[in-house]
C-alpha cells in the first residue's frame, strides 16, 4: 500500500484527485493537505510531516497561480512555487520516496511554431513562469527520482477558471471580447488527475513530462466551444475576437503553448482525451 501525500488539495487538481481517491483504495492511500494543515513554506514542518506520515510519494499541486498578481508579489510567488517544492523534494528524498511536481507551459516563451517537447529550451517571461521553472530545477536537483509534469490551460468543475467565467459572462452579457491570437490546449483537471493516479499506481519514473488534452485551440475558439456545449448561442451572447494588445494585463501570455505529449503517452501507455470531448463532459457536470 503506497502512502501518498497530496498538497494543495483544495485547488482544481487537488479537488479532482480527492474525487478519484476512493477508486484507488486497494493500491494507494491518499492523504490530502492544504496550507491550514501543512505550511509547505516551513522547512521544519515539511520534514516532520513527511517523516511522521511515512509517505512514499508526494504529489505537489500547491502553487501561486495568480499570474498577474505574481508580477507585483514576486517574493510570495517564489516562496510557494520555487522554495517550497524544494523543501518537499528534499524531505521525501530523505525517507527514500519521490515527488511529482506539477508545472506549467509558462516555462516557455510561446514563440514556437510546433508543440513544445520536454527538452526544448525554456525561456519564461513572467514571474510566475520563472518561479515555476526554478521549482522544477529544485525538485529535480534535490530528489533524484522526481517527476515533473507540465500542463496548461487547466479547468475543472472546482474553483475559478476560464470555463466557469465564460459560462457566467455568456449569461450576463450580450457581447464578449476574447483573445484570439493565443493558442494552447485546454486541460480538464479530471483527465490530468487520472493520469497522475495511473503514474502513481504504475510507478513514478523520473524526468520531465508534458500532459494536456489532445488538440489545440485559441481562447476565442475555446470560448465558442464552451458556449456551444452549454447551449448559449450568438443571440444570447456574441463573441468578438481580440488581439492580445487589446487586452492588456500585467503578465505577458505565451502566444503559443501547445505541449507535445508523446513522452508520457509512450512511457505509460496513456490514451489522452480530445479537448472538446472533455470540455463537454465538464460543462455537463456544471
Amino acid at each position: 500500500m503506497k502512502e501518498v501525500l497530496v498538497t494543495g488539495c483544495h485547488g482544481q487538481l487537488g479537488s479532482e484527485l480527492q474525487k478519484l481517491a476512493p477508486a484507488y483504495d486497494d493500491s494507494c492511500r491518499l492523504h490530502f493537505t492544504d496550507r491550514d494543515e501543512l505550511d509547505i513554506t516551513n522547512r521544519e514542518a515539511v520534514f516532520r510531516f513527511v517523516e511522521e506520515g511515512a509517505f512514499s510519494v508526494i504529489v505537489n499541486c500547491a502553487a501561486f497561480t495568480a499570474v498577474d498578481r505574481a508580477e507585483s508579489e514576486a517574493e510570495a510567488c517564489d516562496l510557494v512555487n520555487h522554495v517550497a517544492p524544494g523543501y518537499l523534494a528534499e524531505a521525501i528524498a530523505a525517507v527514500g520516496g519521490t515527488i511529482i511536481q506539477i508545472s506549467t507551459d509558462y516555462v516557455f516563451d510561446g514563440t514556437s511554431c510546433r508543440p513544445y517537447r520536454e527538452d526544448d529550451h525554456t525561456h519564461p517571461e513572467t514571474v510566475y513562469g520563472r518561479t515555476k521553472l526554478m521549482g522544477e530545477e529544485s525538485v529535480v536537483r534535490l530528489c533524484p527520482g522526481a517527476m515533473v509534469i507540465r500542463t496548461g490551460w487547466l479547468y475543472s468543475t472546482f474553483g475559478n477558471n476560464f470555463v466557469k467565467t465564460m459560462l457566467r459572462l455568456g449569461r450576463e452579457r450580450k457581447e464578449l471580447g476574447v483573445v484570439a491570437d493565443q493558442v494552447g490546449t485546454p486541460t480538464y483537471a479530471r483527465d490530468l488527475a487520472d493520469a497522475i493516479m495511473h503514474v502513481v499506481e504504475g510507478g513514478v519514473l523520473p524526468g520531465i513530462y508534458h500532459y494536456a488534452n489532445e488538440g489545440a485551440t485559441s481562447w476565442f475558439d475555446f470560448a465558442h466551444a464552451i458556449h456551444r456545449a452549454a447551449g448559449i448561442d450568438e443571440d444570447d451572447c456574441r463573441l468578438r475576437p481580440l488581439h492580445t494588445e487589446e487586452y492588456p494585463v500585467p503578465a505577458k501570455r505565451p502566444h503559443y503553448s501547445v505541449l507535445d505529449k508523446t513522452k508520457i503517452k509512450q512511457t505509460y501507455g496513456l490514451s489522452i482525451p480530445w479537448w472538446e470531448d472533455s470540455l463537454r463532459e465538464c460543462v455537463k457536470k456544471l
